[in-house]
């Protein structure tokens, strides 16, 4: 099968990257850093290095469908092997008296420019898809189900992704189908890709799709029904020959993962304390003392990790009331202070949180957490909606950070917020939760409708 398929121009990117990498790493250690180094040694030995690094680390894995957080993590990881094996090449040739300040300044100043040319040729290539309408997949959908929909509605509003759909055939009309004649369209109109609705294909119809594309030079590609244990993500694994389905483990349950994010939540929220609430807390302090009768300080018991309850500190935003533990802030709520008001659309109210996290109560990123009596009312109502304890709640989450913040003023908001809090549990990330801290900075000094 050619590497360079039809309408595609991929095959060509990882080849160029590994040439422009190879040339920039070998120019450097050459040119500006190791002049006294025998230069075909050096070359051979770097080259060879770099080529094996990279595939340990998958660093040229990068498809148009990967994020600038993936990249970011690839470099970071590829920039730990490579310097593993340039310190192992300064014991190796411990006569060469290489310092450790030079290898580090070579190896920082080679990624500092791999990295720009790798996300300059990421993001070229997103224009060129989304406005060249270049290096475009066709795509068509079998199965009409809302997993499916919301897919053919996610391909045309990211054209940067370059995939074109070109039709979406619904498979419950048995009467009407003809899979020899949706075959001919794919053959005719050169489909690259088939994206298959497993709730609405039977085993016959995926069976059939497979042949065909495997006879046919095209990818197949599943759409799960979140419905199913199918949507979960699964780890594949052999038992000699025999293919074997297991829950893939919560990332956050991995001993290192978890350490982490641990160290991480406490540096942050002591930094937090230490240098902003340590001035700022007398100030509102005073203000709200001057504005209302009561505490400064309002504690709640809310739900935490595997579903322990905790006290959870904020600034008080509102006057003392008797439902402040039973019914959520709305808009234009009269119990909310006038500087609550401010308290609240800034989010300042929620920063004695940091203390819940240095106790080790809450993280600086995860789920939201809620009333003990919302809790309970959604875990009835709300499928899933329990697995969002399987990890410590946050100050902030991508839940928020992606508009469900605030009121749930309906059950669409609910489930929202659930959806994108499993994801987050399932795809965690030292990255992802960076991510989400600056996403937030960013909302909150543009402000939020729902920030009130």
């Amino acid at each position: 099968m050619s590497l360079f398929k039809h309408g595609r121009y991929s095959g060509f990117i990882k080849p160029i990257s590994y040439v422009a990498d190879l040339v920039l790493i070998n120019a450097f250690g050459l040119l500006c850093f190791f002049k006294d180094i025998h230069s075909l040694s050096f070359l051979l030995f770097i080259s060879f290095g770099w080529v094996i690094t990279t595939f340990v680390s998958s660093f040229y894995e990068v498809h148009r469908f990967s994020t600038v957080i993936r990249i970011l993590k690839l470099l970071f990881r590829q920039i730990l092997l490579f310097s593993l094996m340039m310190f192992a090449y300064s014991g190796i040739n411990f006569n060469l008296n290489l310092s450790p300040t030079l290898i580090v300044n070579y190896i920082l100043v080679s990624f500092f420019c791999i990295a720009i040319f790798k996300y300059l040729m990421f993001f070229l290539l997103k224009r060129y898809r989304s406005i060249f309408k270049g290096n475009i997949r066709k795509t068509i959908i079998l199965g009409k189900t809302p997993q499916s929909e919301s897919l053919e509605k996610f391909l045309l509003d990211t054209p940067a992704y370059g995939f074109f759909n070109k039709k979406i055939i619904c498979f419950k009309d048995r009467s009407k189908l003809d899979l020899e004649a949706i075959f001919d369209y794919i053959t005719n109109e050169e489909i690259d890709e088939i994206f298959c609705s497993i709730s609405e294909l039977n085993n016959e119809d995926l069976l059939a799709v497979v042949n065909y594309a495997d006879n046919n030079l095209k990818v197949v590609k599943f759409i799960p029904d979140r419905s199913k244990v199918l949507s979960k993500k699964l780890q594949h694994d052999y038992y000699g020959i025999i293919p074997i389905l297991t829950f893939r483990t919560i990332p956050l349950d991995d001993p290192f993962s978890s350490l982490l994010k641990r160290l991480f939540d406490i540096v942050f929220s002591l930094a937090v304390i230490v240098l902003i609430l340590s001035w700022l807390t007398p100030l509102i302090a005073l203000v709200i003392k001057v504005e209302s009768k009561g505490p400064v300080f309002f504690t709640q018991l809310r739900n935490g990790y595997n579903f322990k309850s905790f006290n959870c500190f904020k600034f008080r935003s509102m006057v003392n009331n008797p439902n402040a533990d039973l019914v959520q802030a709305s808009r234009d709520d009269a119990r909310i202070t006038i500087f609550g008001q401010l308290l609240r659309k800034t989010s300042l109210d929620e920063m004695p949180q940091f203390f819940n996290v240095l106790l080790g109560d809450m993280s600086v990123v995860g789920p939201r957490p809620h009333m003990l009596s919302h809790t309970d009312m959604y875990a009835k109502k709300i499928d899933k909606f329990m697995v969002r304890h399987f990890v410590k709640p946050g100050i902030t989450g991508l839940a928020q950070v992606s508009g469900y913040r605030g009121e749930v003023e309906s059950d669409k908001d609910i489930i929202g917020r659930v959806q994108h809090d499993i994801f987050y549990i399932e795809n965690w990330s030292f990255f992802l939760d960076l991510k989400i801290i600056f996403q937030t900075l960013f909302n909150t000094i543009n402000g939020e409708d729902k920030a009130y």
